[in-house]
């Protein structure tokens, strides 16, 4: 008798285990997260019902933004597969959405999401959408230049679906079409020098005092413009919440810039430094975590030196590393080739050296720092005060890259 009802016990403890409710999958929001970023990122961004259902099980509001490290469930319900068929495990009839959830999940396998197939660890991932809503109600957004935040994550693309809205580049730039997908699948940070408290090298222009931060700023954005225009994700380190790109020659300083994640960016070079390289790493940690490799930093720069002292555009880059050297080399050729083109004596004398920099040093990523002439010699001037000459600076430094 004893045996029965142990053995009955066991049946119903099995079918308690068979009809168990599916959980959702949990991931935690990484820094510069929005849900809508969050979504795309497992492929979930393109269905209302998926948006609608996020809010739902994680008891939030719209209004409500993403803590970073903080785990919150995805419209992904988790199945036990029993090893035969992906219909029998979930109870569904249609061969069609059967197929769907086995390219889903080995899509997610792919990306490095799950670490093992679901046949093997008979964890079978099926998206909300699937069930309730297949048919996709919202534009696709072919690559984003950064990791939203605040209201960036609601309007990564305009109305007509053909351009995605970023209002760090300014009301005049901040619709940035889709070019071509040539750097897609690789991420840039863009680290513009100095900053905040520290306005860096200055030089003077008749009344003008011109601030090393706002030019070298000024140029960062145009590149990172340019590169999120050709599928890059982009990543602009020290960020100004209200200069955007600009226009003429007299760029105001200010000192209102902040570090990525609206961090105050610190008076001390060395912790100032160590912020910029630190959030780097981190953000470079969890792509490669994601089985992103093609990962890069650019450090743009203005130098100072001797008023009577002209200097091209010159590179340092890591000793160790051969891919911070080749991409110092291309930026370094590519200038070279543009000078031959547009400059009268078709002369260049820009260099690409090895440099122990702190950035340099300890950026876990290939990294190449960019020195773009003498802020205090008249002829270098030129090069950052006129407009089309910054714009040609980050046009030029997109085909290095773009090689």
């Amino acid at each position: 008798m004893k045996f029965i009802w142990l053995l009955l016990s066991g049946f119903l403890l099995l079918g308690f285990a068979e009809n168990a409710e599916p959980e959702y999958h949990k991931v935690p929001a990484l820094q510069g997260d929005g849900v809508f970023s969050l979504l795309r990122r497992y492929q979930l961004d393109r269905y209302t019902c998926n948006h609608d259902e996020f809010y739902r099980i994680n008891g939030m509001s719209r209004k409500d933004g993403l803590v970073v490290g903080k785990y919150y469930a995805l419209p992904v319900l988790i199945y036990t597969y029993n090893g035969k068929t992906i219909r029998s495990s979930i109870g569904i009839e249609d061969w069609n959405i059967a197929k769907s959830i086995e390219t889903y999940n080995d899509l997610m396998l792919e990306k490095g999401y799950q670490k093992e197939s679901f046949k093997t660890s008979k964890e079978l991932w099926v998206p909300y959408h699937l069930l309730k809503c297949p048919d996709p109600d919202i534009p696709a957004v072919d690559q984003e230049a950064e990791a939203p935040q605040g209201e960036e994550a609601a309007n990564l693309a305009n109305e007509k679906g053909g351009s995605r809205r970023f209002p760090i580049f300014g009301k005049a730039n901040e619709y940035v079409p889709l070019q071509s997908t040539k750097l897609r699948g690789k991420i840039f940070y863009v680290v513009s020098g100095h900053g905040g408290p520290d306005p860096g090298a200055q030089g003077s222009k008749g009344n003008h005092t011109l601030c090393e931060d706002e030019y070298a700023y000024d140029v960062a954005l145009r590149l990172a413009r340019n590169l999120v225009a050709h599928g890059a994700t982009t990543y602009l380190i020290v960020r100004d919440p209200n200069d955007g790109i600009r226009s003429g020659q007299y760029l105001d300083c200010d000192s209102d810039e902040l570090a990525w994640g609206n961090k105050v960016i610190p008076r001390p070079q060395q912790e100032r430094l160590h912020q910029r390289a630190e959030i780097i790493n981190e953000l470079y940690a969890q792509y490669q975590r994601q089985g992103i490799k093609d990962q890069y930093t650019i450090i743009v720069h203005v130098d100072s030196r001797s008023h009577r002292q002209q200097t091209d555009l010159f590179f340092y880059y890591q000793s160790t590393n051969e891919k911070s050297k080749q991409l110092a080399m291309d930026l370094q050729q590519k200038m070279k080739q543009k000078y031959e083109q547009y400059r009268s004596s078709g002369q260049y004398f820009g260099t690409v050296t090895p440099r122990d920099l702190y950035m340099l040093r300890e950026t876990n990523t290939p990294s190449v720092y960019i020195e773009l002439g003498n802020i205090r010699n008249a002829f270098d001037q030129q090069r950052i005060i006129i407009e089309s000459n910054r714009q040609a600076l980050a046009n030029w430094l997109l085909e290095g890259i773009l090689k």
